[in-house]
């Protein structure tokens, strides 16, 4: 084990996880009036309706199998019934199929913002910093999973990335699992990690928001303003004048 393992290894997924932490932090103490993801959806709706699915639904089962993949031990997907080869089908299938989707809808997104006049305006340069790190990782992760299990003998990754990873939760961190992992793979690590770091200080941020307050708070009353009446259609003639509501005086 040299040192260029344990820089990245160990020091380098620990300092991307610090950052994450206390980036968030700061950012929720600091600056509660930029965690948001600047919405631009008035300026245009077309592509945005294809785009956004696509890439937050896409993100949503990659997030749910690398947790499934990485955070579960092999023996305990085996002893609910699920075997290896049953595993890798579904993982290969569904990961493949998920990650393209968050990458066409991430291709749509840029294109949108690059093609519609306001959208573009409003990116900023940590927006075009935030999609370049986040397509290297997807395209990292889609280039390890083709090249290993289409048209490679397939790699069990759950053998090696999966315990480092976890000896990292543990404080024993283990670098030379990941000494023989495949580059791809490596690569898809090392580029993950920089996304972290690099998240508290994005529109990413607004990720770690829950709306949970929407399910009990009260009802927002709107009220028209409008002199015609809102919705009531009109009537020819006088409207009856309104009965008076407090005392009168009389005046001389």
């Amino acid at each position: 084990m040299n040192t260029t393992d344990i820089l990245l290894w160990v020091v380098y997924p620990y300092l991307s996880i610090a950052i994450l932490i206390g980036g968030t932090i700061w950012r929720y103490r600091y600056d509660k009036f930029g965690w948001t993801t600047r919405s631009s959806q008035l300026y245009e709706t077309s592509i945005l309706r294809w785009g956004s699915p696509l890439f937050h639904f896409g993100v949503l089962f990659v997030l749910i199998g690398h947790v499934i993949g990485l955070l579960i031990p092999k023996s305990w997907t085996e002893a609910v019934g699920i075997t290896e080869h049953a595993y890798h089908l579904m993982a290969v299938f569904i990961g493949t199929v998920a990650g393209l989707c968050t990458l066409i809808g991430m291709a749509l997104l840029i294109a949108r913002r690059r093609l519609t006049g306001p959208v573009f305006a409003a990116t900023t340069k940590n927006d075009k910093a935030m999609y370049v790190v986040l397509a290297a990782v997807i395209l990292c992760g889609l280039w390890a999973t083709v090249r290993a299990n289409v048209s490679g003998d397939g790699y069990d990754y759950r053998e090696t990335v999966s315990p480092w990873l976890r000896s990292l939760f543990y404080f024993q961190p283990d670098p030379e699992l990941m000494a023989a992992v495949p580059t791809t793979f490596q690569f898809h690590v090392i580029a993950a990690f920089a996304l972290f770091a690099f998240w508290p200080f994005t529109r990413l941020v607004h990720a770690f928001s829950a709306p949970v307050g929407y399910l009990t708070r009260p009802y927002v009353v709107y009220r028209y303003r409008d002199t015609r009446g809102g919705l009531r259609p009109t009537r020819p003639g006088w409207d009856r004048p309104a009965a008076p509501t407090g005392r009168s005086r009389n005046t001389r």
